[in-house]
């Protein structure tokens, strides 16, 4: 997260064309984007953290600092690469922040103790004396909690899927309620004129886009404003 300010700073202040900060990287006429630099940071760590020996905590600690580093490199420029142009302060851009914002929620919810499906609880207990049905039991619940989580992303509601993968509960809620408009879910089950895909429209309206707007002006008093209008692909 701090690597991700620091570029985004950086970013905004050559973008203001402020002269005392140094200006985008340029090799000849080539802009070299700063998802190059964390791609390379991240092999580097990557590698680097596999013949590391064990014993040698600090080393790894900074392998996995650099791994940090270049991840929040790659993902502020996430939009670049899955639109293949330079999409960085339009609209499409968002999605950069979004997957840096997501990265960060998943990251701090593991270092919280949450582990997927509470798979952890079944590596726990002990086939000598865990009678089979406690283990069946625990299986079913994994099984129907990402059959709720699959669903919840159908319909297009990313956060409570992902989230739902470490908090039991979550993925249901978001399994049974009305998918948003768009979303794979609804071009398969809503047909055109239905009365569901009439009501998911109202509710975004109504609920969802108060809520993006909000997020959205969060997103850009750190990020800056993603204000360009967006390049037709060639």
């Amino acid at each position: 997260m701090t690597t991700f300010v620091f570029i985004r700073i950086s970013v905004r202040l050559i973008r203001a064309k402020v002269r005392w900060w140094p200006g985008n990287f340029v090799h000849g006429d080539t802009h070299v984007h700063h998802v190059v630099f964390g791609t390379v940071l991240l092999l580097l760590s990557s590698v680097t953290s596999l013949v590391i020996p064990d014993d040698m905590h600090g080393a790894r600690l900074a392998a996995a600092a650099v791994l940090g580093v270049g991840a929040a490199l790659v993902l502020d420029e996430f939009a670049l690469i899955l639109h293949l142009r330079d999409v960085y302060w339009t609209k499409a851009g968002r999605l950069s922040v979004d997957a840096v914002f997501l990265a960060v929620g998943l990251t701090g919810t593991f270092l919280l103790g949450a582990r997927p499906f509470g798979y952890d609880e079944v590596l726990q207990l002990n086939p000598e004396t865990t009678p089979a049905s406690t283990f069946t039991l625990r299986l079913i619940i994994i099984s129907v909690n990402l059959c709720f989580a699959i669903v919840a992303l159908l319909k297009g509601k990313i956060w409570t899927g992902l989230l739902g993968l470490l908090v039991p509960v979550v993925p249901a809620v978001g399994a049974v309620r009305l998918a948003r408009p768009g979303s794979p879910w609804a071009r398969w089950r809503y047909p055109e004129g239905s009365r569901k895909l009439s009501r998911a429209y109202r509710r975004e309206a109504r609920i969802r886009q108060p809520i993006i707007r909000a997020k959205i002006a969060v997103q850009e008093f750190i990020s800056g404003r993603h204000d360009l209008p967006d390049q037709d692909r060639p």
